[in-house]
């Protein structure tokens, strides 16, 4: 299958997919959704492949959410919800180890991206951050629930209700990323670590990851519902308000 915006390969029995839209931060349109959720399948009907990596392209963001030139009255078409939420989906179906390779901003839904997913290796150069209140929006399901799960309850209302951004090693240090490298070397040890889980039985990992996710798999309801609230909650002026004051300053 050919893709237009992201990269695909496979090499070593390591599935890569790089999302290749480096001039917008590798921002993510409906489109693009569609091609890392078809590529995830493709991945896991591959029998070869052992490990999947999920990187951005270039050297200055990983993922910063949704592509705002797809915003509609505050928010974001039915279609990219469904994207939106299917990959999330995904990312914990998928029954190989799915690693992020976070070589610079993960911003909103881009920093929730790398979160669900099931090991993440950051460059020392990664910035990480919520935005959703700054701009009218929220994630009341895995960007919430399961952040608690990782970072603690009073880190991750603070990483919302303050909306700061972070560094790799503030990441680290919080549990929030496994291990921080230099930006030239993060696909090496990434490589490193694929090749350490492929020496592992493929079996036994896969009903490991069916074991970490059976526990907070009820996520997935508030996950729905959050998308729903969120839809209507775009509809009102306060939404609004804050969509558009970010955008006048962005403008500046």
């Amino acid at each position: 299958m050919s893709y237009t915006d992201i990269i695909y390969e496979v090499r070593e029995n390591i599935a890569w997919i790089i999302m290749n839209r480096p001039e917008k931060y590798n921002a993510f349109t409906t489109f693009t959704l569609k091609e890392i959720c078809h590529a995830l399948e493709e991945a896991e009907l591959d029998e070869g492949v052992r490990v999947v990596v999920l990187r951005g392209a270039g050297d200055k963001a990983f993922c910063t959410g949704g592509d705002a030139g797809e915003a509609k009255e505050g928010g974001y078409h039915r279609e990219m919800d469904y994207w939106h939420t299917k990959l999330h989906h995904m990312i914990r179906a998928i029954s190989k180890p799915l690693i992020a390779a976070v070589n610079g901003w993960a911003i909103g839904g881009g920093h929730i991206l790398h979160l669900i997913c099931d090991l993440s290796i950051a460059a020392d150069t990664a910035k990480f951050g919520q935005a959703g209140p700054r701009v009218g929006s929220f994630d009341a399901g895995y960007g919430a629930a399961y952040l608690a799960r990782v970072v603690g309850e009073k880190k991750a209302r603070e990483i919302w209700f303050l909306c700061r951004t972070y560094t790799a090693q503030e990441a680290l240090n919080m549990g929030l990323v496994n291990r921080v490298v230099p930006l030239s070397d993060l696909d090496t040890e990434v490589e490193k670590w694929c090749d350490e889980i492929k020496e592992l039985s493929p079996y036994a990992i896969r009903f490991l990851k069916h074991a970490f996710n059976a526990d907070t798999d009820h996520i997935f309801g508030f996950e729905t519902m959050s998308m729903a609230a969120v839809r209507l909650f775009w509809g009102t002026d306060e939404a609004k308000h804050y969509k558009n004051v970010f955008l006048e300053k962005r403008r500046k």
